[in-house]
């Protein structure tokens, strides 16, 4: 297994595991509550634990290539900033619920896609439709380029575990591929896929499956010490 499979085994196998303890926590909440809890959760895990997941000996060379770390309090700042202008730049697709643009603890941020306008079923071929909106999310995401991304890919229930695993892999794989095509640094994203394990809605409805079917990417700012 080369290093970037690994890194991203390693990043899909952690949270695997914190998503199931937060899952088993007898909280009695329904199934559409326990999701949303449950893919904030995710949410903070990735951003968590994308420092170690880079490699050190990475590290110094990642700072450079985006000009330098932010520090401090800056980080706090930046990011509410960049919240700000992606509220503004999707906001038809807030709206409708397509899209989801969250704050997280530690000065990070989730930008959550559906598979509503993303992806059809058993596809890993983002809609054309959906271009638009894909080149507002890249725009934002290069003009805050002291960030790190993990893109984290997930399906609805619909088939066999391991065609669904592979699938969210292939789902994650897409996007990282657009945003690239759109001059996001290749050395800022980490993909994972989660297959149907971290469900944010009913998969009993079509409406939850559409839900399901999405891509997670969690804005990690890039700081010193970090």
């Amino acid at each position: 297994m080369n290093q970037s499979l690994a890194k991203h085994a390693a990043i899909a196998a952690t949270v695997s595991l914190l998503v199931a303890g937060c899952a088993s926590d007898g909280s009695g909440m329904t199934e559409t509550g326990q999701g949303a809890a449950i893919g904030t959760a995710t949410g903070a895990a990735l951003g968590a634990i994308i420092g170690s997941a880079s490699g050190q000996a990475g590290r110094g060379a990642l700072i450079g290539l985006v000009g330098g770390a932010l520090i401090g309090g800056a980080a706090g700042a930046y990011m509410e900033s960049q919240r700000k202008d992606f509220v503004k730049a999707l906001a038809p697709e807030i709206s409708s619920g397509v899209i989801k643009v969250d704050k997280l603890p530690g000065d990070k941020l989730l930008v959550r896609m559906t598979g509503e306008t993303t992806f059809e079923v058993n596809s890993d071929q983002i809609k054309p439709s959906f271009d638009s909106t894909m080149d507002r999310i890249a725009k934002i995401m290069n003009k805050y380029g002291k960030t790190e991304l993990v893109v984290a890919g997930h399906t609805d229930s619909t088939g066999s575990a391991e065609l669904n695993q592979q699938l969210s892999q292939r789902r994650a794989a897409s996007v990282q591929r657009y945003l690239e095509g759109q001059q996001v640094l290749p050395g800022r994203i980490y993909t994972a896929g989660f297959g149907p394990s971290q469900p944010v809605a009913s998969n009993e409805t079509d409406a939850g499956r559409r839900q399901n079917r999405r891509v997670d990417i969690t804005i990690v700012p890039i700081t010193e010490g970090s």
